[in-house]
Parts: C-alpha cells; sequence; structure tokens
C-alpha cells in the first residue's frame, strides 16, 4: 500500500525572533530536524512527502532542504494561503495569518490520494511513532460506520522544554485505548516532579506520564473530504473573531470523536521528542542528535 508523509511548514516560529526555525540545522553536515523525520519515514515505509509551505519561504525552503530531499524520495509542494479559501467566502479586513493546522493539510487535496500521516516541521517524533503509524495505515480495519484515524501517543514528560512551558494536547482514552477526547492545556512545566498547567479542565488529570497527542495523526484520504466540508462551517461561524480564530485538526478530530463520526487509536510511543520551541532549545537539541548518532541510532550524516 502506497502512503504518503506531509509535513506542515508553513509557520515561522513567532519565538524565534524572524528566523526560520524548521530550519535550523541539527548537525554538522547542515541536516535540520525535517530530515530526521523524513529518514524515519522512508525508513518505516512510507513512500512519498508533501511539503506544506507558503510561498514566502518557498526559496530558502527548496535551497535547505527541498532540492536534497527529491534526490532520496518523492516530493510535492502544496502552500498554506491565507486567500486559499472557498469560493463565496472572504477574508476579514485586517486578518495577516493563515487559518491554522486544518487549511494546511486541506491544501493537499488533489495532491495526496493515499492514506497518510501529519507531522509538524519542527518536531521530532523517534522512529517508534512512524512505524506504528505505517503499520495502523496498512493493516486490515473492519469496517464499523465510522472513519479510521490514529495518533501517536507521547508520554508528556518526554515533550516539555526546560527553556518555558508548553502547550500540549492533553488525551483522554477510554478502556479499549481510543481517544475520547483532547484537552488543549497551556502553560505545562514539570515542577518537582509533578506537571502542572494553568488549564482548569485538565489540572486534576494532568502529570508527567499523561499521555500527549503532538500532531501526529495518521488517516484515510477521505479525511480531506471531511476537512473540506468543515473549513466551510469554520469560515462561516461568526461567533469568533473572525481576525485570530483557527482551524485546527485536533479540535476538529474532537469534534467528530463527540459527534462519533471518527475512531481514533491513541498508539503510544517512550521516544523523547525533540522540538525548537524556544531559541534556547537549540543546543539541547543538537546535542541530543549528536548522541543519538554516536550510539548508533543514526549515521552522522543522514543522505
Amino acid at each position: 500500500m502506497k502512503t504518503t508523509l506531509v509535513i506542515m511548514a508553513a509557520g515561522i516560529g513567532s519565538r524565534f525572533g524572524t528566523g526560520i526555525k524548521q530550519l535550523t540545522k541539527m548537525n554538522e553536515a547542515g541536516e535540520i530536524i525535517i530530515d530526521y523525520s523524513i529518514y524515519d519515514a522512508k525508513e518505516a515505509g512510507f513512500d512519498k512527502v508533501v511539503f506544506v509551505i507558503r510561498h514566502a519561504i518557498e526559496e530558502e525552503f527548496k535551497e535547505v532542504i527541498g532540492n536534497r530531499i527529491e534526490k532520496v524520495i518523492p516530493v510535492e509542494y502544496v502552500y498554506q494561503e491565507l486567500e486559499d479559501i472557498p469560493e463565496g467566502f472572504i477574508v476579514p479586513e485586517g486578518r495577516t495569518k493563515p487559518w491554522g493546522t486544518g487549511q494546511a493539510i486541506l491544501a493537499c487535496r488533489g495532491k495526496v490520494d493515499t492514506p497518510f500521516i501529519i507531522i509538524n516541521a519542527d518536531d521530532y517524533y523517534g522512529k517508534k511513532a512512524f512505524r506504528l503509524l505505517h503499520e495502523f495505515l496498512c493493516a486490515p480495519h473492519e469496517k464499523t460506520g465510522k472513519m479510521r484515524m490514529a495518533m501517536a501517543g507521547f508520554i508528556l514528560k518526554n515533550t516539555v522544554s526546560e527553556n518555558g512551558t508548553v502547550t500540549r494536547g492533553v488525551c483522554v482514552a477510554d478502556d479499549s485505548n481510543n481517544l475520547k477526547g483532547v484537552i488543549e492545556s497551556r502553560d505545562i512545566a514539570i515542577v518537582d516532579g509533578r506537571a502542572v498547567t494553568s488549564t482548569e479542565e485538565s489540572k486534576d488529570i494532568i502529570s508527567p506520564e499523561s499521555i500527549v497527542s503532538m500532531n501526529m495523526w495518521a488517516c484515510d484520504e477521505d479525511f480531506l473530504e471531511i476537512l473540506e466540508d468543515r473549513f466551510k462551517v469554520f469560515l462561516a461561524d461568526d461567533s469568533k473573531d473572525p481576525l485570530k480564530k483557527e482551524f485546527l485538526v485536533p479540535v476538529l478530530i474532537d469534534r467528530l470523536i463527540k459527534e462519533e463520526k471518527v475512531s481514533v487509536g491513541i498508539l503510544p510511543t517512550e521516544d523523547k521528542w525533540i522540538g525548537i520551541t524556544y531559541k534556547e532549545d537549540t543546543e539541547a537539541a543538537r546535542e541530543e542528535f549528536r548522541r543519538m548518532a554516536e550510539e548508533g541510532i543514526y549515521p552522522a550524516k543522514l543522505w
């Protein structure tokens, strides 16, 4: 079965000055976090990469990574732009940024016609998550009347930053380890062995061992049709600030679960997440990749 890796790389990190944090070099060969994700995905069996970018960063993005990656795996580009909205809608005056991760994935329509997974460009997920999600996509599934999906479930303590708080989707599961809901929780930190958050809804359930979503989802191509329909509903909803509201994949999936239209299996991994939430995270990330190269987990030069 053919499978696709979709990488959301349209955003420029607001807490990383003016630099494009997705393009920060992680090793002496000049490779970046996306390289490691693609390496792991290719090793797991994914056949194609689709980059979701913006036209404004296209030239630098292709120069730093795209042109190299095209030599080892088929690559396509799609573009997330503020103006890319359905006919009949207009961009509100004063809005300057695109509409969120849901719109980013929707940009793949016409380019993705296989089961696929979604990842962030600036997150390292580890080898196990890619293997688990690829196996899920390729395995036969019983027809239940619900769309099948899966997510990689990370242990909270393996996903925090030493340089500030983080926002994570804290997962609530049923007895069969299917996702019941995601609580978007802000200002998370591990303090004296305890997980703390400013989000009231998750204060009583969060712990260092909590399973969290790092926006790594597996789904069939039919999910794009749902995104298209729900994006129109989102744009027509005038209950939220039109200059700030976002069409987010986790929020949509949470709603679909509650509507009993989708079943999402949680596939747990103990791998340590690596990311650059803050500029100060950069050196720690580089050191972790150096360690993995020394231990033979990765070659010193991936490609």
